[in-house]
């Protein structure tokens, strides 16, 4: 019976070894936050490392994909609930150096970023994984058992050998509760990291309702050359309140596209959450006319959404601005604030079939320059608008940095659509711009 049950036991702790504890839903503890922003001009990333523990430290670096001069970004973590705050800088790079603050409490927190005179809120949660439920009693059996495997030995050196089967049965069924628990724990939902957000309700639990977007510029009639805000207000549809729970996803609380009607000015930038429901970035138009702002943005426990708005841009033609644009490339310093990235490469995009049929998959490749770098979590980017601008649409290159960036789209009906391509490279995000007509399958 010792020798069953020291093998039992032994068995058992394989098993707790070797068992996976079930991921929980949304939420992972110990994961690092990546939230892209565009501040002060440039393309910036900001990480909140994973942490383990509270108190202890939580660190926070800013990936720079832009040449970025200037002073340090000011960093302040507060906590929601006790409005604890503490302070710091970090200085904006390819490889940065991670800042390094203390965290009291796990549960909602706020970053406040800040470089000149802009400043971005970024919500999170501090998160700290729980042990599951069922690692109590399954080293709690097994401690029993032994105590008891123990007690039955020295019960069974007295001579007592009925009192001694009756310990050595009770170890048995420690031992089989742990088992137990070992087998089925695995199929159990593991429980929610200690700072999760609550559970959402049956009401809610179907997904919330798109938000609303109102979009405006400010000035309300931005003139060309001049830099003006781009501002998009989000309203939930039942009610009525700002919404306040986006969730990054592609690692960006929101995406926004902004074009030109003829498609010459292309800017992908990320908005700063700087109230809640409201997103802002800051542009500059280097020509008047017609201009169109597409947002992503998806909601917690709900399904991505896409917005569309237009807006004018007042002025004459700025052809100083598409100068300083090509002399700040060659000169390799930062692109200026809303000037359309140009690409600088002379590689095309191949089509296959070269002539796109509506509905029918294309496969687009472009050939990438040595050092390529994740952007956004994804190795490229394809942004697609049809020419009168009711169309778009935002796929990615699913592989990993190599020589070459490829995407398969279906163009959802004929015409003529604009197209760019998008990548980083050690100190830059290229732009590829091209233009593709969609025919159909008779015109074939």
């Amino acid at each position: 019976m010792t020798r069953v049950l020291c093998l039992a036991a032994a068995l058992v702790l394989a098993l707790a070894a070797l068992a996976a504890p079930a991921a929980a839903h949304n939420v992972t503890a110990g994961a690092d936050l990546r939230v892209a922003q565009t501040i002060a001009g440039a393309e910036v990333t900001v990480v909140i490392k994973g942490t383990t523990r509270v108190p202890g430290p939580l660190r926070i670096g800013v990936v720079a994909y832009q040449p970025v001069s200037g002073p340090l970004l000011s960093l302040e973590v507060r906590s929601v609930e006790d409005g604890h705050t503490v302070t710091g800088t970090a200085q904006a790079a390819a490889d940065p150096q991670y800042t390094q603050l203390q965290v009291e409490r796990t549960g909602p927190h706020e970053l406040k970023l800040s470089a000149g005179n802009e400043t971005a809120v970024i919500p999170f949660r501090v998160l700290v994984e729980r042990a599951p439920g069922g690692d109590f009693l399954i080293y709690g059996g097994l401690f029993v058992a032994a105590l008891l495997l123990a007690g039955g030995l020295l019960t069974g050196a007295t001579a007592r050998p009925g009192r001694a089967m009756a310990l050595a049965a009770g170890a048995a069924a420690g031992v089989t509760v742990a088992a137990m628990v070992i087998v089925f724990e695995p199929q159990m939902p593991a429980p929610a990291p200690a700072g999760a957000a609550p559970t959402p309700t049956t009401s809610n639990a179907a997904g919330r309702p798109y938000a609303q977007a109102r979009v405006e510029t400010v000035p309300a009639r931005p003139q060309a050359g001049e830099e003006f805000t781009l501002r998009v207000d989000l309203i939930d549809g039942s009610t009525g309140r700002p919404v306040d729970d986006l969730t990054a996803h592609h690692e960006a609380l929101a995406h926004v596209v902004v074009t030109s009607e003829d498609g010459r000015y292309f800017r992908h930038v990320h908005p700063l959450r700087t109230a809640p429901g409201r997103l802002e970035v800051r542009l500059s138009a280097d020509r008047p006319g017609r201009y169109l702002a597409h947002a992503e943005f998806e909601r917690e426990d709900s399904g991505g959404q896409l917005t569309a708005a237009d807006f004018l841009v007042g002025g004459t033609d700025k052809a100083a601005v598409g100068e300083t644009t090509k002399a700040s490339e060659k000169a390799g310093t930062a692109t200026p604030p809303g000037v359309p990235t140009r690409a600088d490469t002379t590689v095309t995009p191949r089509l296959q079939p070269a002539v796109p049929v509506a509905g029918r998959p294309t496969m687009i490749e472009l050939d990438t320059p040595a050092g390529v770098r994740t952007w956004l979590g994804m190795t490229g980017h394809l942004l697609i608008r049809s020419q009168d601008g009711e169309f778009f649409g935002h796929v990615h290159e699913m592989g990993s940095p190599g020589a070459r960036v490829r995407f398969t789209f279906s163009f959802p009906e004929p015409g003529r659509y604009l197209a760019w391509i998008q990548y980083a490279t050690a100190d830059r995000i290229v732009t590829v711009p091209f233009t593709v007509n969609v025919t159909t399958s008779e015109a074939q």
